[in-house]
């Protein structure tokens, strides 16, 4: 088990962000080393559409700090969608280190949260999005027949 795997449900190759670099009560940095086959890989670069996920594993890995700091259990929680995402490339190149970062704008008593995510390569800005998110108190009761 990686250090991430203790923030983030995700796991073998459902899981897309390699290091936590910071996780505060309303923000999170992460780390996604570019593979160079895998996670839809094609012709050197993962496409630019797949930050989404980047960004809501980060969201994710959020919540896991969040829950930890609280002595909680980590939850399984669901990407609702995006506003507004714009990316300035047609992908993420292979052997490429991207930096994913999510600052929580609000977050409701009910598990529902809105988050601007944005991906970099060193300095440069690659993509941005508002991310939505709902992390239910029992995620079991809204997967159904898929949980068992």
């Amino acid at each position: 088990m990686t250090i991430i795997d203790t923030f983030i449900p995700h796991r073998g190759p459902a899981r897309w962000i390699d290091r936590l670099i910071e996780a505060g009560a309303d923000h999170a940095v992460a780390e996604c080393d570019v593979p160079a086959e895998g996670r839809l890989v094609h012709a050197g670069a993962m496409p630019a559409w797949a930050g989404i996920e980047l960004m809501a594993q980060t969201v994710a890995a959020w919540a896991g700090g969040c829950a930890q700091r609280e002595g909680r259990l980590v939850r399984l929680g669901f990407l609702l969608g995006t506003r507004r995402y714009q990316a300035e490339c047609d992908g993420f190149a292979s052997g490429s280190t991207l930096r994913i970062s999510a600052r929580r704008e609000f977050v409701s008593d009910q598990g529902l949260g809105m988050f601007s995510c944005s991906i970099h390569h060193g300095s440069e800005q690659l993509a941005h999005a508002m991310v939505s998110v709902f992390e239910p108190a029992e995620a079991a009761s809204f997967l159904g027949d898929l949980h068992d």
